[in-house]
């Protein structure tokens, strides 16, 4: 089933629910957002609404963490890359939300505050389910039209993304159109070997993708980096000395045992010694030994299969990439994967930015800000989110 686009809906002079996200990455002892690419893709959908009432929303971080704060800052970079002025509310479904957007002229930008601080938004529901949330009931009556334009949190059926449009006519926004339509074109010409590179810090939600993507058949070598490489070493035996979640490293050798010869790891990695970056085997490794990076051999292990390879989808960086001396291995393996004859995708704010820092964005087929949502798309998984926009289409299509 289509799902519809703006290009198939007038919403000029018309309240627009604009659900988009905007979680960005913060810097923990300041609360500071450190890169905003999320915000920027926001912009596109709000720019193609410029003669509605646009409302957007979004969630940032999660309860309990460092990262679950406000809507402000997001509010003032908005701004600033729109160039409009952006009203925010300290509310999101109370009185003084409500008011400010029943007063909304045409043309106008308002942004909830964080979605997440209405406990409903913390839990996922059926569609009918959460139609019927305090949040939906609540604001449902205020919007003529709700646009899902929030990729990365496809996969999360929470009331912002399956309830309003339970509710009211739904259309894609650019950004999921967009990526929507690359992917299947992508996914229609991909050659194997499918090789998944895969870093960064998120190590729970690694193990579901491993596990996800081999099973689906959508990745025949797995290359590990960052955290959750150390895991999996510590499941070998290798890394007996070093802290790890224990949890975590079950499952870890239950998919090395189910995955045999798929999974591979780092042979050493880079470490601070005395201020300098200094490379070591995984054998020498001692215990106070943080590893920041991946070293030259691993880099150079991992080159020859990403070079055999007809696929490649990398998430997440290889190290503490932010830090000069450490951003070596995710540089090398995104030099090596964009000079490659592979179809390429690449996932994730952090690799986004490395990408553009390194002037290789160009040379990848596709790159995507979605982490979760994208590897269960990838592997040809339903997400809320677009059963959701399909549901809407069908139901406008009757009514037509």
């Amino acid at each position: 089933m289509k799902i519809l686009t703006l290009e198939d809906f007038d919403t000029s002079k018309k309240t627009v629910f604009l659900r988009v996200d905007m979680n960005c990455p913060i810097e923990p002892d300041t609360s500071k957002i450190i890169e905003f690419s999320r915000i920027e893709e926001a912009c596109e959908s709000i720019n193609a609404l410029k003669e509605s009432k646009v409302v957007v929303a979004s969630h940032q971080g999660r309860v309990g963490r460092y990262d679950y704060i406000d809507m402000h800052q997001h509010a003032e970079i908005l701004s600033r890359l729109l160039n409009r002025r952006v009203e925010f509310v300290e509310d999101v479904i109370g009185p003084e939300a409500r008011k400010m957007i029943k007063n909304m002229n045409d043309g106008e930008i308002l942004l909830l505050d964080n979605l997440r601080f209405c406990a409903e938004e913390n839990y996922e529901y059926s569609f009918s389910e959460a139609a019927n949330t305090v949040m939906v009931k609540r604001l449902a009556d205020y919007f003529d039209v709700c646009v899902l334009d929030c990729f990365p949190s496809a996969h999360r059926a929470h009331p912002s993304i399956v309830g309003f449009s339970h509710k009211l006519p739904a259309l894609a926004g650019k950004i999921v159109a967009r990526e929507v339509n690359t992917l299947d074109e992508i996914l229609t010409i991909s050659k194997s070997p499918f090789v998944v590179v895969l870093g960064g810090a998120k190590v729970s939600d690694r193990l579901e993708a491993i596990d996800t993507l081999v099973s689906s058949g959508r990745a025949d070598k797995v290359l590990l980096t960052g955290l959750i490489s150390l895991v999996f070493l510590k499941a070998l035996g290798q890394l007996k000395n070093l802290d790890q979640d224990d949890s975590q490293v079950e499952k870890a050798k239950k998919l090395l045992t189910k995955y045999p010869n798929i999974i591979e790891v780092p042979l050493d990695y880079a470490i601070n010694n005395n201020g300098e970056r200094k490379e070591k085997d995984v054998k020498e490794l001692e215990k106070e030994d943080k590893a920041l990076d991946i070293g030259h051999k691993t880099i150079k292990h991992y080159s020859k299969i990403i070079n055999s390879a007809g696929t490649v989808f990398m998430s997440g960086p290889a190290g503490a990439f932010e830090k000069e001396d450490y951003a070596y291995g995710t540089k090398e393996l995104l030099d090596v994967i964009a000079s490659s004859f592979c179809t390429s995708i690449i996932s994730g704010g952090h690799l986004n930015a490395a990408l553009h820092r390194y002037k290789l964005a160009e040379k990848i087929d596709h790159i995507s800000t979605a982490g979760g949502a994208l590897v269960l798309y990838l592997a040809g998984k339903r997400l809320p989110m677009l059963e959701s926009l399909k549901e809407a289409a069908a139901r406008i299509n009757k009514s037509c």
